[in-house]
């Protein structure tokens, strides 16, 4: 959350102006803050910056990482809690890709390796997979390791937030896939398909 006005979300009064370039979040923040305008945020992160210190928006949505990695983590006034936007299914995670000849590589960055967080992407991208997502999709998924098992939690909107389907589910961290399928199930009885198909 970066405002020159506003700490956060909580803080902004009606009709106050949110920026964003994804759909996801757009959807998410038209949920659960109905009283704000949530418009469209593009160009480059400069060009967004820029876009917010003229006052075409009272604040912005971005990256937090992105923003740190530039030196710019000052302007971050709060991040978003995952109740309030959560993420793309696999956000933040990073793959490592070697040729299958090359064996000596995959011993080397095997240790970098994590096994939480590889079952939590792929409870994630299980749902995703399932219900098609992609950029165009306000859907999101996201995964955590609660007390040995996987905590997945989903939706799909329609951009807007007037419709929103929710699930959540708990399972073995060794089977997150089916976890994932699941929880795909569980969003389609609460109205994903017909979500999906009016997108």
């Amino acid at each position: 959350f970066v405002s020159n006005k506003y700490e956060s979300l909580d803080d902004m009064p009606p009709g106050a102006v949110v920026g964003t370039s994804s759909l996801r979040r757009e959807s998410q923040i038209h949920a659960q803050y109905p009283m704000l305008a949530v418009t469209s945020l593009r160009g480059n992160l400069d060009t967004r910056l820029r876009k917010l210190d003229e006052g075409q928006y009272d604040a912005i949505i971005l990256a937090a990482a992105g923003l740190t990695r530039l030196g710019l983590a000052s302007r971050i006034r709060s991040t978003l809690p995952s109740d309030v936007s959560l993420p793309a299914a696999g956000q933040g995670a990073l793959g490592i890709e070697a040729l299958s000849d090359r064996p000596e590589v995959a011993a080397w960055i095997a240790p970098l390796a994590d096994a939480n967080s590889a079952a939590c992407v792929r409870a994630e991208r299980a749902t995703s997979r399932a219900l098609a997502g992609s950029c165009e999709v306000p859907l999101g998924a996201y995964a955590e390791v609660q007390d040995g098992q996987l905590w997945l939690r989903g939706f799909v909107a329609l951009p807007d937030g007037s419709r929103i389907a929710r699930a959540e589910r708990r399972g073995p961290i060794d089977a997150p896939e089916a976890l994932g399928l699941a929880l795909a199930d569980d969003l389609r009885a609460d109205g994903a398909d017909d979500i999906l198909a009016n997108l």
